[in-house]
């Protein structure tokens, strides 16, 4: 799924192009609650020195999609024409 805009019509390979973000390894390796005594408190829940990976994002190549999800509606098979005529 994706929304219409994030569609980059300039790109060529965008598995080669697009550089993906990686965010803060914490966002995977612990987490916040409430505790008992009322206060928040984070709490790792990963071994100590684990590797981590957390991209933002991903790129899939589009010989492994089927159909894209848009706000605009389905595009099964998608090809540049069926895009073009979804979204302009």
């Amino acid at each position: 799924a994706l929304p219409t805009p994030t569609i980059d019509w300039t790109l060529q390979d965008g598995v080669q192009e697009i550089p993906i973000e990686e965010r803060a390894a914490e966002e995977v390796t612990h987490i916040s609650g409430l505790a008992d005594d009322g206060q928040i408190h984070t709490v790792r829940v990963t071994p100590l020195n684990s590797p981590v990976a957390n991209y933002g994002f991903d790129v899939t190549p589009a010989r492994l999609v089927t159909a894209l999800i848009t706000e605009r509606g389905v595009v099964c098979q998608p090809d540049e024409g069926k895009l073009r005529g979804l979204c302009l």
